[in-house]
């Protein structure tokens, strides 16, 4: 039986292309649907709390980046911080909700612009989980010994879907809250993360002593989607919708064209689910403390990536309720300046984490990603761990 190594975080790095684009001119920076301004934008930002956020667009709505180039930047970001250089890594492994071609793999395209390898790759496809994905299979590949290091990056690039031009070419537009919430709440960014089997040499690592994903794709409907102007479509009652099977896809239409002007690429959350991410969300948790693996006094930090303002009071309020509060002095969060950037939240969270200072050998952060497209949630401890010149580790 193969004895299972330790991996570590030993590095990171954060992109976040142009300048912070506060409340009073994202509408500017997305652009005006028909020249007018949202009767729903301040409502929802309101909820949110988000104050400042990145868009990888210039004032016309034209792209200054690929998503591809996001995740490059965050990558040379982490590994500048590193004790190894890029021809020594091992494996690459990227996550995004879309990557910048339907195929091949954004990873393929993230390898190929940073001129390393050849090696092994993996891409991963979701929404808010995909990162944790694919830095568990990263760590598991550690842990067997298959490899020694690994870079993990997690980009998305969200403002190619929210400018005003997707939505202008939808024919009798007519715009409700579940099409236009996300506009107001998604934004663009990188992190990055350098694992290896051992800490660094000099300074603090983190130790990975666990990831957990648990899917309710079975269980729920679609609460975020894009590729459908019909989420209904996609319930779990599909056999009584095969009849509408020409239209499920945004593939299925004539044309892309078409599929565009029926509403089909537009970005949708179904808003009478998403209350339900944080009960099942906050049920992962508390099976976790049952089942032995997290006790809620023994951590020292807590980085969830929460996508709105309105869901922290909602987490405190039920895990008060089922007595394993964790105090808010222990949150750490950067959703207020950095913004929702889905799957690259929780690094670009944990890189500011690392980089504040704060952190002491010994303690522990606890992690939790929920995901809204069809329920998921991914959960992370980790121990802080000094450099191996130390011997604290």
């Amino acid at each position: 039986m193969t004895e299972l190594r330790q991996a570590y975080i030993t590095a990171s790095g954060t992109y976040l292309p142009g300048d912070p684009v506060d409340n009073a001119n994202i509408e500017a920076k997305l652009g005006y649907v028909h020249g007018k301004p949202s009767k729903l934008k301040k409502r929802i930002l309101a909820s949110n709390g988000i104050l400042t956020r990145h868009y990888a667009l210039d004032d016309k709505q034209r792209s200054t980046h690929q998503n591809r180039d996001l995740a490059v930047a965050a990558t040379r970001e982490c590994l500048k911080g590193s004790e190894i250089d890029e021809k020594s890594v091992d494996l690459l492994a990227v996550a995004s909700t879309q990557g910048d071609l339907p195929l091949p793999g954004l990873a393929s395209l993230v390898q190929a612009e940073l001129a390393i390898g050849p090696l092994e790759i993996i891409t991963t496809h979701g929404v808010c989980s995909a990162s944790m994905m694919a830095l568990k299979s990263a760590f598991n590949q550690l842990r067997v010994g298959e490899k020694k290091n690994a870079i993990v990056v997690a980009s998305e690039m969200a403002s190619r879907l929210l400018k005003k031009s997707r939505y202008e070419a939808v024919s009798n537009l007519r715009i409700d809250l579940e099409s236009e919430f996300l506009r107001w709440m998604l934004s663009d960014g990188a992190g990055a993360f350098l694992l290896q089997d051992k800490p660094r040499w000099r300074g603090l690592s983190l130790r990975i002593d666990w990831i957990e994903i648990v899917s309710f794709a079975s269980h729920y409907d679609l609460c975020m989607s894009c590729g459908t102007n019909n989420q209904s479509l996609w319930s779990k009652d599909f056999e009584q919708n095969q009849k509408n099977f020409h239209d499920f896809s945004w593939q299925d239409y004539t044309s892309y064209a078409d599929a565009e002007a029926n509403g089909a690429l537009l970005i949708r959350q179904n808003l009478k689910l998403l209350e339900d991410v944080v009960k099942v969300g906050v049920d992962g948790f508390l099976k976790l403390i049952n089942d032995g693996k997290i006790k809620a006094d023994e951590i020292d930090h807590f980085v969830c990536h929460y996508s709105s303002h309105h869901f922290k009071g909602r987490i405190l309020e039920l895990l008060k309720l089922a007595g394993a509060l964790i105090p808010e002095e222990k949150w750490f969060t950067n959703l207020y300046t950095k913004g929702n950037t889905g799957c690259a939240s929780i690094f670009i969270a944990l890189d500011e984490l690392l980089k504040t200072g704060s952190l002491k050998i010994g303690q522990t952060i606890f992690c939790v990603v929920p995901e809204s497209g069809r329920f998921a949630n991914a959960y992370m401890k980790l121990t802080v761990v000094g450099g191996r010149d130390s011997g604290a580790f």
